[in-house]
């Protein structure tokens, strides 16, 4: 496995990240850009003061390596107040799991069928304006904005979204690691999510591939945004306590999207079908003898290798 740095960019404007920054489709971490107030109002106290009272739906784990494939974690509800109260100390008194759990929120739309997208705005008006959102994208391509709260020591699985997005840290210092598309095919997918939990001490008798992944990294502290393109693997682990706000954008037509994804994770509607037809395709194999399913099977992963496998 090779390691690489981020790339990093200080004090990037507007023009800068559109015509030089954004073209290029990689990670790049951007320091010194101007996000308001937030990184010194975001204090504990100052939170519990003004959105306190907001009720929150939060993954509650005894592991900190947070697995969405094997659902090692809880949704518990609680007010704002306290899990800010509680992600922030190593042991509490108050606990569902035992005293040292740990917490991880990623904020969600008011609506509690799950249909509404998360906005900043509209979940924590009290608090948006102290956060200014640079202008890397367009206004009318807006998707989503995400308020995030995690124990120090939360490490969260390792996943891609279809859109292109901002990680605005305001308080902690965070480690992101992150894995090129190109090395989909070793990152032993379940939907948008790896197998490959632990990476930082991977099991290659189990997931051999996964050695060939080219590995980049960089580390996050308060102020610092970090620009993830669209099919990027990417996992966190926080090394602090930590607040950080997402923002999403939709970057290709509007119409590939899933109309009906409120959390933005929805495959684009034709990436959907095809694998729904790949599906179908395998099954189709299942009425033949082990014989023959095993040589259509490698027929039909080198026509896709054919055509998308890069030479």
């Amino acid at each position: 496995m090779s390691h690489w740095d981020v790339s990093t960019y200080e004090s990037v404007s507007e023009e800068k990240f559109t015509q030089q920054i954004y073209p290029r489709r990689e990670p790049a971490l951007i320091k010194g850009v101007d996000i308001g107030p937030c990184t010194k109002l975001w204090t504990r106290d100052y939170l519990s003061e003004k959105i306190g009272e907001v009720p929150v739906k939060v993954h509650v784990s005894t592991d900190p390596k947070m697995d969405f494939i094997s659902k090692n974690f809880v949704y518990k509800t609680l007010p704002l107040r306290d899990l800010i109260e509680r992600a922030a100390k190593e042991e509490n008194t108050e606990y569902f799991l035992n005293s040292h759990e740990y917490y991880y929120l990623r904020s969600l739309g008011s609506d509690p069928r799950g249909r509404e997208i998360a906005d900043v705005k509209k979940q924590f008006p009290s608090i948006a304006s102290d956060i200014t959102v640079p202008k890397f994208f367009n206004d009318k391509d807006f998707f989503s904005s995400v308020f995030r709260i995690g124990s120090s020591g939360v490490q969260l699985w390792t996943h891609y979204d279809i859109m292109d997005n901002i990680l605005i840290q305001i308080c902690g210092k965070k480690r992101v690691t992150l894995f090129s598309p190109d090395d989909a095919l070793n990152m032993y997918l379940v939907g948008d999510k790896s197998l490959v939990i632990d990476i930082d001490n991977p099991d290659l008798n189990k997931y051999p591939r996964f050695r060939n992944v080219k590995r980049y990294e960089c580390m996050m502290e308060p102020g610092d945004i970090l620009f993830i393109p669209a099919l990027w693997f990417h996992n966190a682990l926080a090394l602090e306590f930590g607040i950080a706000v997402n923002i999403f954008w939709k970057h290709l037509p509007h119409d590939l999207y899933d109309k009906k994804d409120p959390y933005g994770n929805k495959d684009l509607v034709p990436a959907a079908r095809a694998l729904l037809a790949v599906e179908n395709a395998v099954k189709q194999l299942d009425v033949l003898p082990e014989e023959y399913r095993q040589f259509y099977g490698k027929r039909m992963i080198t026509a896709l290798e054919n055509r998308f496998t890069k030479r």
